[in-house]
């Protein structure tokens, strides 16, 4: 051995690789993804619908756990938050005018 170190070369590389088409990466519309997982509810094999659409099973598990918290995200607290309440205390002998602009002011301001 030449004190080349664990069979490198000091050729050039003579060989390339050109690669044409369509790459592994590719882009999914929402809309396709939407659909590939509410098919995945009603199929009983996640594998062979995988790889009938050219994906890994583990791919639609992740769309269908991102979808999952996007809806959560978006979705309304599951309470509803409490409001303030009105008193309003009348005394004796006040003024019905007085009383009808008051409640109608309660009113608009809600």
């Amino acid at each position: 051995m030449s004190g080349s170190s664990a069979g490198a070369s000091l050729e050039p590389v003579r060989r390339f690789e050109v690669f044409t088409g369509e790459g592994r990466r590719r882009k999914w519309a929402l809309a396709d993804k939407m659909a590939l997982v509410a098919e995945m509810a009603t199929t009983d094999n996640i594998s062979e619908l995988a790889r009938r659409h050219g994906l890994r099973p583990s791919q639609l598990f992740t769309w269908r756990r991102e979808l999952r918290y996007a809806a959560e995200a978006t979705a309304p607290p599951p309470f509803v938050p409490a409001g303030d309440g009105v008193s309003v205390k009348i005394a004796r002998g006040a003024d019905a005018q007085v009383i009808a602009a008051v409640i109608e002011a309660l009113k608009i301001a809600r």
